[in-house]
């Protein structure tokens, strides 16, 4: 659409400040089951023009309202009324979540027409394997996946107004600060459901620094110091963390997890059905984020390809909600940008080549690591390269089924296959700090059923016969990949293990973790 290709060119942090603006316009209000929208609607626009609005089911109906001006809400604050206590005594807290109740009996109002509600979650596996087998080929089967897993507009305002309600609560506080989302929030490659992992910024007070540096004196605030960073970090956050628990409407199950290396509270926000995690700034962790922001608008099969293999790789297990031993959604993420740096012409530049078409308003040295990289969309030059998402999804798998990982590890910045520096199993430098592997976490057997798999899926993208597979009514293309392999054709896996040695085997069973003695024995007895 055009409004989408509109917004494609805004730079990430002009798009990140409107976002932020439209939040603080914004109120969520619980409405009762029979819903008058017309009424309600017509009450709202006694206060101000309403901008945009949308419904959606969460325990509940619930609107979220955008008002042309942030005036309007005060005006309606205003005119609301405090919960009478009479079975609970409230925290007397006046947020921007409101509950709009009919005073007419429901009867009057049950022939309103439902409400259009925007879905806040995906559809099942089983429903979008159904759906793929529909598409004609593998690319549209890729942007079906894509469609039905990517943040909707209205989900994203959700995320930026849950930022901007537990902002509310530090400029108690701080009231210069700001509270900002990162990550799959706004990388372009979220999808809907996963957390909002937001920070804590008062960096605003930056700009007071330089007014200061005029004239032949100087003035500066009187602050509380600290022996460090980090205690003032802990402390910040535990205070907030308690004013959440303790005041934050809908803010419940709030953990406090300060001795973690990035001190972080989590909880669940009710009202909009998000779990979220709040940090203090992280400059490097946006930078990731404008960096994958940059990568994600530049061409439209980058991200149908990061959704397909991110699918692909949690219904074989590769992935995980719970921290562990496994591959990240970021690590993943980034072995497919270094595959499409890879290609011949590449798909997308190297960081390194990025950081040459940067300027002066670009250079951004944060602890002395240099996160410095083009912002304007406009100065990349697009790519020559038209593959196939057809071919790029079998290649990708072909290239990591096939990939030296006891030798080579991935450099995004060069774009090439560097030496290790050291002997974690899989090596993915980190961008920008330069001395970290960001898949340290990953161990051999993981990685080894990453291999298994993805050696697996290429071989089926290879022999499969679409035709056929219709006529008998099974799934194909991606659809057969997200299908837990050894379920849908037993006799498959047997036939492809002949031809390995017994070692192989035995590391490709451990790694399915078919383990028990039994089906070793019925693979290897054949």
């Amino acid at each position: 659409t055009d409004a989408e290709v509109n917004t494609r060119k805004k730079t990430f942090t002009e798009v990140q400040t409107e976002r932020s603006e439209q939040a603080e316009r914004t109120v969520l209000i619980k409405c009762p089951p029979k819903l008058n929208e017309k009424k309600l609607l017509q009450y709202l626009s006694s206060h101000g023009n309403i901008k945009s609005h949308f419904f959606f089911e969460n325990r509940g109906i619930h609107a979220l309202i955008e008002f042309s001006e942030k005036d309007s809400i005060a005006s309606l604050q205003d005119a609301i009324g405090i919960p009478s206590a009479a079975e609970h005594h409230v925290v007397p807290f006046k947020s921007r979540l409101f509950t709009f109740t009919l005073k007419i009996p429901v009867s009057q109002a049950t022939e309103e027409t439902p409400v259009h509600l925007s879905p806040q979650s995906h559809i099942p596996v089983k429903e979008l394997i159904q759906k793929l087998c529909h598409a004609d080929n593998i690319s549209s089967q890729m942007y079906v996946l894509l469609n039905e897993y990517q943040l909707t507009e209205e989900n994203i305002k959700l995320r930026f107004l849950a930022c901007s309600l537990v902002r509310d609560f530090a400029r108690a506080y701080f009231p210069d600060s700001t509270v900002k989302p990162f990550g799959s929030s706004v990388n372009t490659f979220g999808k809907l459901g996963c957390d909002v992992d937001m920070f804590l910024d008062f960096h605003d007070t930056r700009k007071h620094a330089t007014k200061m540096k005029k004239g032949p004196f100087e003035m500066e605030y009187q602050m509380k110091r600290l022996p460090s960073e980090r205690l003032a970090t802990q402390k910040i956050l535990s205070v907030i963390g308690d004013c959440l628990d303790n005041f934050g409407p809908g803010c419940v199950s709030v953990q406090k997890i300060l001795n973690a290396r990035c001190p972080l509270v989590k909880f669940s926000h009710q009202p909009t059905g998000f779990q979220c995690d709040l940090s203090v700034s992280n400059s490097i962790a946006i930078k990731s984020s404008e960096l994958l922001y940059i990568y994600g608008c530049l061409d439209s099969r980058v991200r149908a390809l990061v959704f397909s293999v991110r699918c692909w790789a949690r219904v074989h297990g590769l992935t995980s909600s719970v921290p562990g031993t496994w591959i990240t959604n970021f690590s993943l993420t980034m072995m497919v940008m270094f595959f499409l740096q890879r290609r011949s012409p590449p798909i997308i530049p190297t960081l390194d080549q990025l950081k040459e078409l940067s300027d002066e308003k670009d250079k951004h040295v944060i602890g002395g690591c240099d996160c410095s990289f083009v912002s304007d969309l406009s100065k990349i030059k697009l790519t020559k390269n038209t593959e196939t998402l057809d071919v790029l999804l079998g290649d990708f798998f072909e290239y990591f089924g096939n990939f030296d990982f006891r030798k080579n590890s991935i450099n995004l910045r060069k774009g090439k296959e560097v030496n290790k520096p050291e002997s974690s199993p899989l090596y993915i430098w980190n961008p920008f700090e330069q001395d970290l592997n960001i898949s340290k976490n990953v161990n051999q057997p993981q990685l080894e059923k990453f291999v298994a798999m993805a050696r697996e899926s290429a071989w089926i993208l290879q022999k499969e016969d679409k035709t056929q597979r219709t006529i008998n009514k099974e799934p194909w293309g991606l659809a057969a990949l997200l299908i837990p392999f050894g379920k849908s054709n037993p006799n498959k896996m047997k036939n492809r293990v002949k031809g390995m040695g017994s070692e192989t085997i035995r590391s490709l069973l451990d790694s399915l973790k078919l383990n028990n003695a039994n089906s070793l024995q019925k693979a290897v007895g054949k």
